[in-house]
């Protein structure tokens, strides 16, 4: 069996994108909010606590997940993920 990932870091990087997807779209009624809230703020603390080179990496990677994305509220996600993640500062 051959994976349909190019590397460990791309595949890691859409499971990652995939369960924060399902915790960001959540109702209360599947979720706990504020545990919800909890996994992201912690999601957030990692990424952006990265070095630079593998930041700078995980910020290619979701601009070619969103460049290839066909649902358009996915692929805002990921568009917007660098920044709500604390990637990159905020742009405004």
């Amino acid at each position: 069996m051959t994976s349909s990932y190019s590397s460990l870091t791309r595949a890691l990087a859409e499971a990652l994108v995939d369960v924060l997807w399902f915790i960001d779209g959540s109702e209360d009624e599947q979720m706990d909010q504020d545990e919800a809230v909890k996994v992201m703020e912690g999601v957030a603390h990692v990424v952006s606590t990265l070095p630079s080179d593998q930041q700078q990496e995980l910020i290619a990677l979701l601009g070619e997940m969103a460049a290839a994305e066909t649902n358009p509220a996915r692929r805002e996600f990921l568009e917007e993920f660098p920044e709500g993640f604390g990637l990159i500062d905020d742009l405004s």
